[in-house]
């Protein structure tokens, strides 16, 4: 799983039919201290995110997983949208 930032859309005016109707979001990666790592990926919004919020995005078979990305060809979702990360100070 990857913790992202929402951070632009890709609008494709052609596109394979298993991806319509879908929001792809431009999502810069996040380390644990929620910095930007300088890596981004796109990813099909199955939340309804929106810019500037803090994602949780799944990646490979596991973004195919949700009852709307069931054999679409996507490889990368946002599945939720993070309030809060709290780590253990000991780790």
């Amino acid at each position: 799983m990857i913790i992202g930032k929402v951070s632009g859309t890709v609008v494709c005016t052609r596109k394979v039919d298993g991806l319509s109707g879908f929001k792809l979001l431009v999502i810069k990666k996040l380390d644990l201290a929620r910095k930007e790592t300088g890596d981004f990926v796109v990813a099909v919004d199955v939340v309804g995110a929106g810019h500037g919020e803090t994602v949780l995005v799944v990646s490979g078979s596991s973004s195919r997983q949700t009852a709307r990305t069931d054999k679409k060809p996507v490889d990368a979702a946002v599945i939720g949208i993070i309030d809060s990360v709290t780590l253990d100070k000991q780790g």
